[in-house]
């Protein structure tokens, strides 16, 4: 007999619908359901548990948007259902869409023991298996009304539902049956032969002959069932199934180690309270998985995540942690939170790892080896000895195969930073990390892998993440089955360490990729939400500042260091890092709390910061200069007698031809009757770095609508249109800076441009009122430098990119993030552009048909106004920070620094306060002074170099009781000792080191 295949397939897609399906739950009966709703904040547990509640019936609308009800649910199994599997199957009113993006629900038993969350694609609740008949069913439902931000069906249209302030309170949902029902384990797993035997089936070539062979056995099955008794017929259609389901797989099979996963942003399309609640909902359900499958294994990542769990969630914190301690419930990934970390300072970027790594070695005992990043946008090049100095080995991630133009060209290579570092990385060919043990997904892992032949074996993260409930009993169903079967990859639940373990032993030579891992895509997250990045570069510099000066007050007049204050505040900080927080892609009501959040630590860092400089100074009327900024004494913050009056700016004179010149005996900068730099020499390299008949200062306006992804991305086709803002509505002298105001559209500018005494540096300071919409603003410098490639700060030190467009690599890199400068140069001689606060940037070259010279254009983000997922970003007022400064590389990190850490004055008794540590090396900086974490009063020093090459410096610790340095031990990130490496000999109150090019150091130095 021949069959028809697409007539076989279209067949099995009928019948699975309308009859087997259907069948899993032959015979139901109603569930009784009251309900009590809160448009507030969440209550508590006990409170939701103890509410009066009303009777509902289906059909019935309920839930405001980021509202919370409690449903009350209760029957009583019928008598002649005894013998049976019996389930609830509750429905909230889920849609079919994606799941984690709509009502979710957390199901609790009467004393408040938590039973298993409640998703769109996992409903069910176990009652009994079997059942007696007569059992009483009693449960409360904690069910968040979370709307549905794309529930038109038309993604990324601007929304009032981000936030609740402008959601309204209309009912979001419509209540579905709530049942009782019998489970028929025998259909339901037919559905799970027929979906894997189906899937398979489509993936195989049309010439396949184990394609034809599973064809055919599909058909006898389907043939086999009686569509007016599935449940009597099912187990002989499974029978006929049975063979093809038996053949092994080949031997040279890909392999595929499949981990539970339900990756959550910690904040998104929902604020950070409702993170909290689907961490509990989606952990309640994994713990009950892993009880009921002995293969399954799950693994979660970020601390802060487990954190919450243990503060706000402590019934479902029991059951983490006895999974934990089975082994099968796996932290993974060692931080804090799944960060960006292209925008992420370098302090903050090792102490994601630092609090990720103490809290899982603190809690559960257990060192995570494997950083995991799946879904984050994009890898910065100084990641690499992060990730090996907080004692990691591996890196998983995924985002790299959303890049628009090129591929990636490996799937498990060595990644090497920029120095040196290496990480063995793997990328999941399944190209998903929320797998759902599909066929096709599955197909595509193999055949998509691109170290065939020399490798064998890839992962693949399983299960509905953001809330979505994570891995299902069906695609545990699915894995048994694909475990080894012909024509498939095989499937084995493992552990992260297991597949790493079994990868590298396999794969000892790999690829190296050098350099940064861009994503070519999800640009606009270097700019979006300007307030946002602010706060975040705010907040690392007065944290940098508030440990400095609290151990200098430690040591020096022993005031008690803030180790808790500084612990919370450093967490909250990292939180605020999370990949769609600080990138600026997170609903409205977001962006707002952050706002709100820096503004308070803010304040609270500087009286940290005021305390510790008070107790130094002491009681007198002497004012003192507190300079938090390394670039004094080879890098070491310091404190001293304030400078005399007039230290300021030099005053600006008037420019024959009209504008203003401010020349400090440095720098010569003139200003045109527009506001506009046309002119900045440096005096004393005799140097030009405006181009010629071009000007620095420009801004500049572009339309700005992304194909799709409106807070994330920008296209290339941006730069096809846009206009220079040359218009000046008035220009004059405001004490020592010269004052240009600007208009366009809705919106103004408000420019202070000054040249600082005995400094060579223009200080360009902005204030933007924004509100544009649509619209990408930038701050141009055309230098007149020839430059292959720029330099670009990054954590520990800076990057390079090239500035030209020699292949579709180099050009999709048309926006790049930097942290504080951006510099450009020819031998000898080079400028850099130093900011406070932003982060995106372009770099461009042209050669000049008059000259043949060459213009290398840096352009600074300043905003954008995208409408989704907030229709008001951006809307409002910014401030802007950013300096032209002819120099070395060393020039562009003293002044990026100094740019970010301002001078304070203090008044006290001291005549100065040296410095606690002082660096005798120019080129090592040092980014960290602060007490051991462990009490122990030890002080840590962190540095590293900064400009690229080879530098021996000597560290010394002022002398202070209990610190002459006569010692100091290299450590990890964590502050434990370095395997292998000796502690270095003090002399004199000093150490010497060597560093390679931007090798990082951690020296400990113990009280004498």
């Amino acid at each position: 007999m021949h069959d028809d295949r697409k007539l076989v397939e279209a067949r099995l897609e009928r019948v699975l619908r309308e009859r087997i399906r259907p069948a899993v739950y032959p015979v139901t009966a109603p569930l009784d359901v009251e309900i009590w709703s809160t448009t507030g904040e969440p209550v508590p547990v006990a409170e939701g548990l103890a509410a009066t509640t009303r009777p509902v019936g289906e059909g019935t609308p309920w839930g405001a948007p980021w509202g919370t009800s409690w449903f009350k649910v209760t029957g009583t199994v019928p008598a002649e259902w005894a013998g049976a599997t019996v389930e609830a199957v509750l429905d909230l009113g889920f849609t079919p869409r994606t799941p984690g993006f709509q009502c979710e629900g957390l199901v609790y038993r009467p004393d408040g023991s938590p039973v298993k969350g409640l998703h769109p694609r996992n409903n069910h609740v176990r009652v009994g298996s079997p059942v007696a008949g007569g059992e009483e069913v009693h449960w409360r439902i904690e069910a968040a009304s979370n709307p549905d931000l794309d529930a038109n069906g038309v993604p990324f249209q601007p929304t009032p539902m981000g936030d609740r302030a402008t959601a309204g309170d209309a009912p979001q949902y419509v209540l579905g049956p709530m049942r009782l029902a019998v489970f028929d384990e025998t259909v339901w797993n037919l559905v799970m032969d027929l979906e894997v035997l189906g899937e398979l089936m489509a993936e195989l070539p049309l010439e396949s002959a184990r394609r034809w062979e599973i064809l055919r056995a599909v058909s006898r099955a389907l043939d086999a069932v009686d569509l007016q008794d599935v449940n009597g017929t099912a187990q002989a259609a499974r029978d006929e199934l049975a063979g093809v389901l038996a053949a092994p797989a080949a031997p040279a099979a890909h392999r595929i180690s499949a981990v539970g996963h339900a990756h959550i942003d910690s904040a998104w399309l929902w604020p950070l309270r409702e993170t909290v609640r689907k961490v509990a909902r989606t952990t309640s359900n994994m713990t009950a998985l892993l009880e009921e499958e002995p293969e399954f294994v799950f693994a979660m990542s970020q601390a802060q995540q487990f954190a919450w769990i243990k503060e706000h969630r402590p019934e479902v914190w029991a059951r983490v942690k006895k999974a934990v301690a089975d082994g099968r419930f796996v932290p993974v990934g060692g931080m804090w939170v799944e960060s960006d970390t292209n925008m992420p300072g370098s302090e903050a970027m090792a102490r994601q790892f630092v609090h990720g790594k103490r809290f899982f070695l603190e809690e559960f005992g257990l060192e995570s080896e494997e950083a995991w990043l799946p879904d984050t946008f994009g890898f910065a090049a100084g990641l690499p000895q992060i990730i090996k100095a907080a004692g990691v080995r591996r890196l998983l991630t995924q985002k790299i195969s959303w890049s628009r133009t090129n591929r990636f060209p490996h799937h498990t290579f060595l990644w090497e930073g920029i120095d040196g570092s290496r990480i063995f990385t793997h990328f999941p060919p399944v190209d998903s990390y929320n797998c759902e043990m599909r066929g096709r997904q599955i197909a595509h892992a193999a055949n998509n892998f691109k170290e065939k032949g020399v490798a064998t074996r890839s992962l693949a993260p399983t299960g509905y993440g953001d809330g979505g409930g994570g891995t299902t009993r069906e695609m545990v169903a699915k894995a048994a089955r694909l475990r080894d079967l012909e024509g498939s990859a095989t499937v084995r639940w493992e552990a992260p360490a297991a597949f790493f373990d079994k990868a590298e032993a396999e794969y000892p030579n790999p690829p190296v990729w050098v350099g940064e891992l861009y994503l070519e895509l999800h640009r606009a997250t270097l700019t979006s939400q300007a307030q946002t990045k602010r706060g975040n570069r705010r907040s690392e510099s007065l944290l940098t500042e508030a440990e400095l000066w609290a151990a200098t007050a430690a040591v020096r007049a022993g005031t008690p260091y803030p180790y808790a204050e500084l612990d919370r505040i450093w967490k909250t900080v990292l939180l605020h890092q999370f990949h769609d927080i600080l990138p600026g892609s997170s609903i409205a009501w977001v962006h707002r709390e952050a706002r709100e959040t820096y503004a308070r630590l803010g304040q609270e860092l500087e009286g940290i910061i005021a305390d510790a400089q008070r107790a130094l100074a002491g009681e007198g009327s002497v004012e003192l200069l507190f300079n938090g900024a390394p670039h004094a004494r080879g890098g070491v913050p310091s404190g001293g007698a304030a400078p005399e009056a007039g230290a300021g700016s030099v005053a600006p004179t008037p420019r024959e031809g009209g504008g203003y010149v401010l020349d400090n005996g440095l720098l010569r900068v003139e200003i045109d009757a527009r506001g506009l730099v046309v002119s900045a020499y440096d005096l004393t390299a005799e140097r030009e770095a405006v181009a010629p008949r071009q000007a620095v200062n420009l801004l500049q306006l572009h339309p700005d609508f992304p194909n799709q992804w409106d807070a994330w991305d920008v296209d290339a086709f941006y730069r096809n249109t846009g206009r220079d803002l040359v218009e000046v509505t008035s220009l004059g002298v405001e004490g020592e800076a010269v004052r240009v105001e600007r208009a366009f559209g809705e919106s103004k500018v408000v420019q202070l441009l000054s040249v600082p005494n005995a400094v060579k540096r223009l200080d360009i300071d902005t204030e933007v009122d924004w509100h544009e919409r649509e619209r990408f603003l930038k701050l141009a410098f055309p230098l007149d430098v020839k430059a292959d490639r720029y330099a670009s700060e990054t954590q520990f030190g800076h990057a390079y990119r090239p500035t030209h467009q020699n292949t579709s690599w180099e050009w999709a890199k048309f926006e790049a993030c930097n942290h504080r400068f951006v510099h450009v140069d020819e031998p000898g001689w080079g400028v850099a552009v130093v900011n406070d606060a932003t982060y995106g940037h372009d770099v461009t070259r042209a050669v000049r048909a008059e000259d043949g010279g060459t213009t290398t254009t840096v352009r600074a983000s300043l905003l954008r106004a995208p409408r989704y997922p907030d229709p008001e970003t951006d809307q409002g007022v910014h401030r802007f920070r950013h300096a032209l400064v002819p120099g070395a590389i060393g020039d562009a990190v003293r002044e990026g620094y100094r740019a970010n850490l301002p001078e304070r004055r203090v008044t006290g008794a001291a005549a100065a306060v040296a410095p606690l540590v002082t660096v005798d090396g120019d080129a090592v900086v040092v980014s960290a002074v602060k007490l051991a974490d462990d009490r122990s009063g030890d002080l840590v020093v962190r540095l590293y170099e900064a400009h690229g090459g080879r530098a021996r410096a000597s560290v010394a610790v002022a002398a202070a009781d209990g610190f002459a340095v006569d010692r100091a031990v290299p450590t990890d990130l964590l502050e434990r000792p370095l395997p292998g490496s000796a502690p270095l000999a003090g002399e004199d109150g000093a150490v010497s080191i060597e560093l390679r090019p931007f090798q990082l150091v951690t020296l400990r130095i113990p009280q004498s």
